[in-house]
């Protein structure tokens, strides 16, 4: 990277944009520019990492069929691609209009993202300063939008060949006098009229056995044809138990009725959901979105999880039958495409799915609903590096609709939002059931050890305190059921030497290698690059390390030697990579075929199972002390939220949280409930130095293969920004750093960072994106990552 580039002379073509409940004046987009009128040109966004749009003519032939939202063929360098055409006419901030290359070709009739999904993206692009290509390439179907090979890939809708009866033979004697001694299409032909008068060749082939020769004699017959007929590919499809009757308890009504008010404004009101776990949200978010159906208009429903999706479409599909669609990456492409095209064509009329489901394109949004709002999942970790829950806000705005955020945890800034009146809030302090919220008792590890050791001296850690140990075997004997926690996957942490202390680090990243004993393999959870268990130290030579440390895996095989008799399943990354993996699990956990779930993160929020009566938290100390100002945040969060999933039925709930650190204020607050106390105090520690929901951030990380070079370019582009700031005499807004990241290599690049922190949305937008512009790209295999409202600093 150059150092004798100067700041350059005008931020006057990035003017300031606001996040979502921030400060009033919200230039939504830098594409709010008037065109320039000029009925032959238009602006086209392409899947590349340029920021910005290019200009291309639209040749007579084309007239017409050129509007914004379609995807066209356009000529880049020396190849082709496919784009989506951003505006007509030509932006009024292009200084010159070169020579322009003509349009190839227009894909589509009508467009693909419409006027309201157009102008969000218009507004992640600026806010969040990401390519509009990129932007468009996440809120559509994979393949709608390919990139650089130029061919439109877009899943095609599936067909199967169906024969459909064309003739109704009234009589016994029309078909006798017809069929004669064709008695197998005499069978046929009513096989057909029981099934409705129409079913698939290959049903009636492969199920009924009919031969071929029998179905073309029926149409030789000129009683039945054969037709092509479109497949809906719906995973979720099929019948489902009828939803049972639920009366509103007076505060769900209380809640219910302010969501009513704020939908009949019509604004793109906010409204923030505080309720306790178990205090009856979805039964609320069930009864908004009804009513926006019953006016005629549609909704989007939000999870952090793809976990909660099968729960949840059986919820939604109790009461709103084919009405749902599903979109998440788990599903195949064609069942994405389906998903999406029902939702457009308005045959769908809400959506369900985790973050990137805020883009489904409904027709006439009432409302869009996001559930444990507070989830760091809703954040986008590459390019666009947008929020979801921020997304949801601005949709909101956009089309008019309401946005309810839900959480019995919300995040800081949504709280703080919310109680500087930016948001309404709305709370449930009790649960449904009669007993409240669960009982948590913090277990000290250090005072409270296991009454014996691993049988396996593989890894010594002791796992359970006598405390949780005996609160399992009394569930067991009475037949309920148990969810244990441990955000850290894997058998070990860390393979260790005992002579020299070497431990096992990756190759091509600054993190140790997570020992998972099934597999035999020592694992990287960055870049999953792997290793087999070493024999002797690469240091000193002395054999069999020693495995230090607790994974899911070691706390799998603990529970099998101590309750042999209970049925368990583990729920992490390494046993959830198949498509209904999630669903097959739950699913047998529901049916009562599991007496013990053991899991990470993706258990502990959303889940409602009755006869959970006993939630343990193996460590509550992981990710305590992570050098990241959300560490303290993170856990109440998820030491709450899954305290949360115990005594939802009938029966009392206990929760046992063992830990090294019992007076650590997030444990204290967690284990009293205390929302409100916990977010007082931490918002108040972080008042003087200055983190979110008090100052705007942005992690600005320079990576490379070449250490030297990148710490060069990050002391070079923080002097830039720095001179940037001064020149323009802007107040209220510093840059941090810079300095190695935390993890400061991963995937074979260095890293280095520095932070942006403004007291006014607007600045701090101002500068990045005049820096992404004018400095985004540093070249020579340097990379520049621009994170606004990041969630980790890692």
């Amino acid at each position: 990277m150059a150092k004798n580039k100067q700041p350059g002379h005008s931020l006057s073509s990035n003017l300031p944009s606001n996040p979502p409940g921030g400060e009033s004046g919200n230039d939504r987009s830098r594409g709010a520019a008037r065109p320039v009128s000029s009925a032959g040109v238009c602006e086209v966004a392409v899947a590349r990492t340029f920021l910005g749009t290019l200009a291309y003519s639209i040749p007579a032939s084309l007239v017409g069929a050129v509007t914004p939202g379609v995807r066209v063929r356009v000529p880049l360098g020396g190849g082709v691609e496919v784009g989506v055409v951003d505006r007509m006419g030509l932006r009024e901030d292009r200084t010159r209009r070169p020579r322009l290359r003509d349009l190839r070709a227009v894909l589509d009739e009508t467009p693909v993202v419409d006027a309201a999904v157009l102008e969000l993206c218009r507004w992640i692009a600026d806010y969040y300063v990401a390519p509009l290509g990129a932007v468009l390439k996440a809120a559509l179907p994979p393949g709608l939008l390919v990139g650089r090979s130029g061919r439109d890939a877009s899943p095609r809708a599936r067909t199967e060949r169906v024969l459909k009866l064309v003739r109704d033979l009234k009589t016994l004697t029309e078909r006798e006098r017809l069929f004669g001694r064709a008695h197998r299409q005499r069978e046929l032909y009513e096989t057909l009229e029981a099934a409705g008068g129409q079913a698939a060749v290959r049903h009636l082939t492969k199920q009924h056995g009919f031969a071929r020769s029998v179905l073309n004699g029926l149409v030789t017959r000129g009683v039945a044809e054969v037709v092509e007929r479109e497949v809906q590919r719906d995973p979720f499809g099929g019948p489902v138990e009828p939803e049972r009757p639920i009366t509103l308890t007076p505060a769900q009504e209380r809640v219910v009725a302010a969501l009513e008010r704020l939908g009949a404004v019509g604004g793109g009101e906010v409204a923030l959901l505080r309720g306790v776990t178990g205090s009856g949200k979805t039964v609320i978010y069930l009864d908004v979105l009804e009513r926006q159906l019953a006016r005629g208009r549609s909704g989007i429903f939000l999870v952090p999880e793809i976990a909660l999706t099968p729960q949840m479409v059986r919820r939604f599909r109790a009461r709103f039958g084919d009405a749902v669609a599903v979109l998440h990456s788990g599903l195949s492409h064609g069942e994405r495409f389906d998903a999406w095209r029902g939702l457009r064509e308005g045959r769908k009329r809400i959506a369900i799915g985790p973050r990137s489901a805020v883009f489904a394109p409904v027709r006439r949004l009432g409302a869009i609903i996001v559930d444990e709002e507070h989830e760091s999942s809703y954040k986008q970790s590459d390019v666009p590096r947008y929020h979801a829950r921020s997304v949801a806000v601005m949709r909101a705005r956009i089309e008019g609709g309401l946005c309810v955020l839900g959480s019995a945890t919300p995040a800081l800034e949504s709280w703080a939002n919310a109680r500087e009146g930016r948001y309404h809030l709305l709370e449930l302090e009790e649960r449904v059931t009669s007993h409240g919220l669960p009982a948590v008792e913090l277990v000290d590890l250090r005072a409270d050890a296991e009454d014996e050791a691993p049988a396996d001296a593989e890894a010594g850690p002791r796992i359970f305190s006598r405390r949780l140990r005996h609160a399992i075997d009394v569930r067991l004997e009475r037949g309920e059921q148990t969810i244990l926690f441990l955000n850290r996957r894997g058998y070990a942490s860390f393979a260790e030497c005992p002579a020299c202390g070497h431990v096992w680090s990756c190759d091509a990243c600054s993190v140790t290698l997570t020992y998972h004993r099934r597999r035999r393999q020592l694992v990287c959870h960055h870049c999953g690059s792997t290793a087999p268990p070493p024999d002797q130290c690469d240091n000193c030579g002395a054999p069999t390390p020693r495995y230090a440390g607790v994974g899911t895996e070691q706390v799998e095989r603990r529970v099998g030697e101590l309750f042999p008799s209970a049925g368990l399943a583990r729920m992490d990354l390494d046993t959830t990579g198949s498509k209904w993996a999630h669903a097959e699990i739950l699913e047998a956990f529901r049916r009562r075929e599991v007496d013990i779930l053991l899991g990470t993160q993706m258990i502990a929020k959303g889940l409602d199972f009755p006869h959970v009566t006993l939630v343990g938290v193996i460590n509550a100390d992981v990710g305590l002390h992570l050098p990241d100002f959300r560490a303290s945040e993170r856990t109440f969060q998820l030491l709450e939220q899954v305290a949360g999933r115990a005594g939802r039925g009938d029966t009392p709930g206990e929760v046992f949280v063992q830990t090294s650190r019992p007076g650590h204020d997030a444990l204290t607050a967690a284990a009293a409930h205390d929302y409100v106390g916990f977010a007082s105090r931490e918002l108040g520690d972080r008042r003087e130095p200055g983190y979110p929901p008090h100052r705007r951030l942005a992690n600005l990380v320079v990576s490379g293969t070449d250490e030297s070079r990148v710490v060069d370019a990050a002391e070079e582009l923080s002097e830039w920004t720095r001179a940037l700031i001064r020149d323009r005499r802007l107040d209220g807004i510093d840059v941090i750093g810079p300095a190695p990241c935390p993890i400061d290599r991963l995937r074979k690049r260095w890293r280095w960072h520095f932070l942006l922190k403004a007291d006014r949305a607007g600045t701090l937008g101002g500068v990045l994106r005049f820096l992404g512009e004018r400095r985004g790209q540093p070249g020579s295999g340097l990379r520049l990552e621009i994170d606004r409202d990041p969630e980790a600093l890692l």
